[in-house]
C-alpha cells in the first residue's frame, strides 16, 4: 500500500515598508485567517512565477504595484485544505495610497506601536509577529 503525501500548496507574500518604515498589512476577508491582519499574498497559480504571483496578489488586495526583491523568509503551515509552503518576498512600491480588494476587507500601513497592539490583541495571523521578527522585517518607528 502506497500512502501519498498531500500536495503542498505554494503561496507567496509581500513584505512592503513605506517611506516611514510602516508595514503593509491586509485584513483577511476569507479563510484561512479570516478577520486577522496579515501580509498581502496568496496562492501561486499554475505556470505563474513567484514574482508574478506577488505582483498580482498585492495589486488585487491593495491596489499597489510593487517591485519584487529578495526572499525575506519561508515557512510551512498546515491547514484544513492541506500543507502550505509560503515564500515571503521583500517588495518596494513608489505609491502609498491603498485600495483594498479581492479577499482583503481592509489594507493599512502599520507602524511599530499599532503592530504591537494588534499582536497583543491576537489580531494578527498565527505567528506573523514571530516570523517578521526572525526575518528582521518588523515595522519601524514612525
Amino acid at each position: 500500500m502506497i500512502i501519498s503525501e498531500p500536495s503542498v500548496i505554494r503561496c507567496v507574500g509581500a513584505v512592503v515598508h513605506d517611506s516611514r518604515g510602516r508595514l503593509l498589512l491586509i485584513l483577511r476577508d476569507n479563510a484561512p485567517g479570516r478577520g486577522k491582519w496579515s501580509l498581502p499574498g496568496g496562492r501561486v497559480e499554475p505556470g505563474e512565477t513567484d514574482q508574478a504571483a506577488v505582483r498580482r496578489e498585492v495589486r488585487e488586495e491593495t491596489g499597489l504595484s510593487v517591485t519584487v526583491g529578495s526572499l525575506a523568509g519561508r515557512l510551512r503551515w498546515s491547514g484544513s485544505q492541506g500543507s502550505y509552503e509560503i515564500l515571503d518576498y521583500h517588495c518596494r512600491s513608489d505609491h502609498e495610497e491603498l485600495c483594498p480588494g479581492d479577499d482583503a476587507a481592509d489594507a493599512a500601513w502599520i507602524g511599530h506601536a499599532m503592530f504591537t497592539t494588534l499582536q497583543r490583541a491576537g489580531s494578527l495571523t498565527e505567528h506573523l509577529g514571530d516570523f517578521l521578527r526572525d526575518w528582521g522585517c518588523l515595522p519601524r518607528d514612525e
